[in-house]
Parts: C-alpha cells; sequence; structure tokens
C-alpha cells in the first residue's frame, strides 16, 4: 500500500527536522492498527470486536461529517459522538432479532466506555507507531459510572435457582452442574464452556487452565470443592454413553455449547426462580463467588490468583458489598465491640 506523505507546515525562514507523517484515509489507518494487533497476537474476538465497535463511529461520522482522514478528527468528533450515543442513539440498532424500536434511546455507559476503549487503543497504536501527528483522543475520558451494588446473588436466590434444573433430563442435569461449577469455581463462561476431560485432575481437584484460554493470556489452576468432582463425573459418563468428545458441556446433540445459547438457559432459570432487577449471565456468578469467598475469609491475593485477575483493582469491582454484608463485618470486627466485650 503506497502512502500520501504529509509534512507538517513550518514557519517561513527557520530550518527543522520535522517528522512526516503519512496521509491515511479512516480505512487505511484501521487496516494498518488491526493488522498491528493481530501481529501482536490479539484474540480474533477482539479484533472482531475493535471493526465493529469503529464501524459503529464510522456510520455515524458518515451521517453527520465529510472526513476523509485520520488526521481530520479532533476531540470535538468523539465528543458528539459521546453525546449521540448517551443521547439519541437507538438500543440493539441493526440487531437481527431485536426490534430497536421498541427498546427506547441511550446506550449504557458500560457499552459507551467500551467503544472508547477500543477508539483509544486504535488511536493509541497509531501515534505509537508515528502514523498520526496528534492523537484526538488524549482528552477524552471515560464516562463515570455508578457502582452496581445488585450485580450478586444472595444466598436464598442461589438455592431457588438450583431448584430449577430438571436433574432428571440431559440438559437439566448438565446446566446444574455448570451452576454448580461456576459458583464453586469463579471461572468465566468461555473457560467452562471449553472444558475438557484432560483439564481437570479429580484426585487433587484442580482444573487447568491454559494460557489460550484466558483472558489475560496467562495459565491458572483453579481447585473445586469434593462435591463439584462428583457432579463432574456423573456428566462425564453420561456424555461418554452418547457422545465421543473429551468436552464436558455438550449440546443434546452433542455439539460444544455456546456462550450465547448458555447466558440464556442462565436468565431461564433466572426467571422461574422469581428473580427481578439482575442479569443473569455467567458473569453475575462469577461477582457472586468472588464476593462470597471474601466473606468466607478468603484473602485478597489468594482470591486474585484463583479468579485470573492481573491487576488487582479490577477484582475490587467484583467485590462490592451491600449493608447487610457491611453490618454483619462490621459488628463481627469492630475493634470496639471487642474491646467492650472484653473488658466483661
Amino acid at each position: 500500500m503506497t502512502l500520501k506523505k504529509r509534512k507538517r507546515k513550518k514557519p517561513v525562514g527557520k530550518m527543522s527536522n520535522q517528522k512526516e507523517y503519512p496521509q491515511l484515509t479512516l480505512e487505511q489507518a484501521v487496516d494498518l492498527v488491526i493488522s498491528g494487533k493481530m501481529a501482536e497476537g490479539l484474540r480474533e474476538r477482539t479484533l472482531r470486536d475493535y471493526q465493529k465497535d469503529w464501524n459503529y463511529f464510522r456510520k455515524w461520522l458518515n451521517e453527520h461529517y465529510e472526513v476523509e482522514y485520520i488526521d481530520d478528527l479532533t476531540p470535538q468528533h468523539f465528543r458528539d459522538y459521546i453525546n449521540y450515543m448517551k443521547y439519541d442513539a437507538k438500543k440493539y440498532d441493526g440487531h437481527k432479532y431485536i426490534n430497536s424500536d421498541e427498546q427506547g434511546v441511550g446506550l449504557s455507559e458500560t457499552t459507551i466506555n467500551i467503544r472508547l476503549r477500543v477508539y483509544k487503543a486504535i488511536f493509541n497504536y497509531l501515534d505509537r507507531e508515528d502514523l498520526i501527528e496528534v492523537n484526538p483522543m488524549n482528552n477524552i475520558r471515560l464516562l463515570r459510572q455508578d457502582i452496581d451494588l445488585t450485580n450478586c446473588l444472595t444466598d436464598e436466590e442461589v438455592k431457588e435457582i438450583l431448584r430449577q434444573p430438571n436433574q432428571k433430563d440431559y440438559v437439566g442435569y448438565r446446566d446444574y452442574v455448570a451452576i454448580i461449577l461456576l459458583l464453586d469455581s469463579g471461572i468465566r463462561a468461555n473457560e467452562l464452556l471449553s472444558l475438557r476431560t484432560t483439564d481437570i485432575d479429580f484426585k487433587t481437584r484442580f482444573i487447568t487452565l491454559g494460557g489460550d484460554r484466558n483472558k489475560n493470556r496467562k495459565p491458572r489452576i483453579v481447585p473445586i470443592s469434593a462435591h463439584t468432582v462428583k457432579l463432574l463425573l456423573q456428566l462425564i459418563n453420561e456424555n461418554k454413553i452418547h457422545y465421543s468428545t473429551e468436552r464436558i458441556f455438550l449440546s443434546s446433540y452433542g455439539e460444544p455449547l455456546g456462550q450465547n445459547h448458555f447466558n440464556k438457559r442462565l436468565k431461564y432459570y433466572g426467571e422461574k426462580a422469581g428473580i427481578k432487577g439482575k442479569k443473569m449471565t455467567a458473569h453475575v456468578y462469577r461477582h457472586t463467588w468472588a464476593k462470597n469467598m471474601t466473606l468466607n475469609g478468603c484473602d485478597a491475593f489468594t482470591l486474585q490468583k484463583m479468579g485470573g485477575w492481573s491487576d488487582i483493582r479490577t477484582m475490587r469491582r467484583y467485590i462490592q458489598m451491600d449493608t447487610d454484608d457491611l453490618r454483619i463485618s462490621h459488628d463481627q470486627y469492630s475493634p470496639v465491640m471487642k474491646i467492650v466485650h472484653k473488658k466483661r
């Protein structure tokens, strides 16, 4: 690809060794970023998300501005786009199965921040590779988000959910085992659904997750309880009767279980259990696991290692406490209560 060179303007009468920057169209710039990120080893799904989120921005840009080159973009373009996403963008616009006209307008802060992180990554790469003179995303900040204290399940909600799967049916028993494993190990949905029998040491009760399946590409081992091991062995034995695969979580036809379908099953059980106001996804079970591990005395560094978080600050978002948890913890650990009781 032949690129036009673009020189910075120099004051008349002054000599300087200024850098030359290529004049990249929007398409050329993103193609360079995608190929560069591919060489860095980003996962295929991540690259698809880059392209998808950039296409959202390009579609809006084409409708409101005439911009051809990447270095013509300014911070104002992105601030206008943020306002559009907050107040005017249709939810689920372009979705194959959801009617966007019935969903309202205004994207969530989480969705907006996901897109902004993609745009920041794109322009940071272009800036790092000296392909642009000015990074328009430098001063664009992510939206502030309220901390969600309802992203965990209570003990009573978990008990009610576990009553819903029909364990006499293959699909029901498979889902029951999957929910138990999520609550016992805190593994992510993609890690659970890709599990094979060779990943589990049934004697030591450890699951080994290779770096190719982990979000941060770091391998880790995850302990599980004897009860979970027993359930997994029963599911594996059932699989062996009907299917010839090492995968553990399968559809009723013996095919790998997809993440979207699995989350639909979790939502189905949540609705049957009468749970409202909470997103019934595998991620909620991961939050529930992390919170309960903390309340039961697990230290932060052990939890971080089991959960596979590279940054402890990320882990902290998983263990938000509600008022009941705060009251119990305060009454149990308050130095004042300890001193008063000792004096008596």
